[in-house]
């Protein structure tokens, strides 16, 4: 079996009201940090020795798999380019070759998702993987249809079905961490989050946001804004209004902003290369990526939510009938989620990270998943 801990150094991606801070500790500031830091940081572990041991030669070739992608689909930068990446990944790993994508619109009802859905089950894709929590009720309806037909779905494990397995993830942990980075990058102390859709998903970034930065210090402002309330998903593929909310966090003094908020995250790396703020991507290692390409130099780091080891994972265990050794939550234990640090803007960071990222596997640290 590939684990998620093997791929995490070879993959290429590596993988929302306002909030004043509190607690976080009375520790000396930090030596490598700004006047914001109030707290001591965790020591960092000694050099890691993890292995990597090559998994089973796969044979994927007669594989057909069937991708439907959430709004925005390939080409947002984020959540669905990390999936897409774990699937170009097994293309030329395992020899993959026949992949259906279809992508959801931001308005599309129930009956749509079942209908993508059940037309890549019926045309013979097997699995069928659903990115997405948007997915959860049809792909609840369609596996019951097709219970011969393995079915994957992203950020949903309500269903309770043989023939579906979720792939959630830790992004409270993650948003931790780059919360912290944040607060070492403030020369304000004055640190903003965008989330696109007020979900209780998204709810998760927020609160490992907030948390990370109040635990790095006890003095920093965050301000924690969403682009559209429950229901509404085109908060994850509107960039001006990111541009727009993001922009209104930084006139308000915010010089580090993180969005959680999948396509809209391009207009708020806009906005902070217009100000001469500092951004903070998500899921996909997004320093790197071409669409986002003209902001990279105001992106000092990116949350990395490893969709794309999930995605791949999981397709190696279908074609190796190991379903059940899937990590039951994609966490910082299997580097299922964690940090950027493409660019080497956050070089001098990386111990405190580690110091903090180590305390959170080893249960010291637990990191609230709703904002407090």
């Amino acid at each position: 079996m590939v684990t998620a801990t093997a791929l995490a150094g070879v993959l290429a991606l590596a993988g929302c009201a306002k909030d004043s801070s509190g607690g976080g500790g009375g520790g000396k500031t930090d030596s490598a940090s700004g006047s914001c830091v109030t707290s001591t940081a965790p020591a960092a572990p000694a050099g890691s020795t993890s292995s990597s041991a090559a998994g089973a030669k796969v044979d994927a070739s007669a594989m057909r798999i069937g991708l439907s992608y959430d709004i925005g689909g390939r080409g947002d930068a984020s959540f669905n380019d990390a999936a897409a990446a774990g699937v170009d990944k097994a293309k030329a790993d395992f020899g993959v070759r026949d992949v259906s994508e279809s992508t959801a619109g931001p308005s599309e009802d129930e009956a749509a998702k079942e209908q993508r859905l059940s037309q890549q089950a019926t045309n013979g894709y097997n699995p069928v993987i659903a990115i997405g929590f948007a997915y959860a009720d049809a792909v609840k309806a369609v596996a019951t249809k097709f219970p011969n037909t393995k079915f994957a779905i992203i950020d949903d494990d309500s269903i309770s079905l043989p023939n579906v397995t979720p792939l959630v993830f830790s992004e409270e942990q993650g948003s931790f961490l780059v919360g912290v980075a944040a607060v070492y990058k403030s020369k304000k102390c004055h640190v903003g989050f965008v989330g696109g859709v007020n979900t209780p998903l998204i709810q998760k970034f927020q609160a490992g946001f907030d948390q990370g930065a109040k635990a790095a210090s006890s003095k920093v402002v965050i301000e924690d804004q969403y682009l559209t309330p429950a229901g509404d998903f085109s908060g994850f593929q509107d960039p001006a209004k990111g541009n727009v909310v993001a922009a209104a966090e930084i006139s308000k003094g915010a010089d580090v902003v993180y969005h959680a908020a999948g396509a809209s995250g391009k207009g708020v790396f806009e906005a902070a290369k217009s100000a001469n703020a500092l951004a903070i991507g998500v899921d996909s290692d997004q320093y790197n990526q071409k669409t986002v390409a003209n902001s990279k130099d105001v992106i000092i780091t990116s949350m990395l939510k490893r969709v794309d080891v999930a995605v791949y994972d999981y397709i190696v265990a279908v074609a190796t009938n190991t379903l059940g050794s899937l990590p039951k939550r994609f966490d910082l234990k299997v580097d299922g989620v964690g940090y950027a640090t493409s660019g080497g803007k956050i070089d001098d960071v990386v111990p405190a990270l580690q110091g903090y990222r180590q305390q959170i596997i080893d249960g010291k640290i637990t990191v609230a998943t709703t904002p407090r």
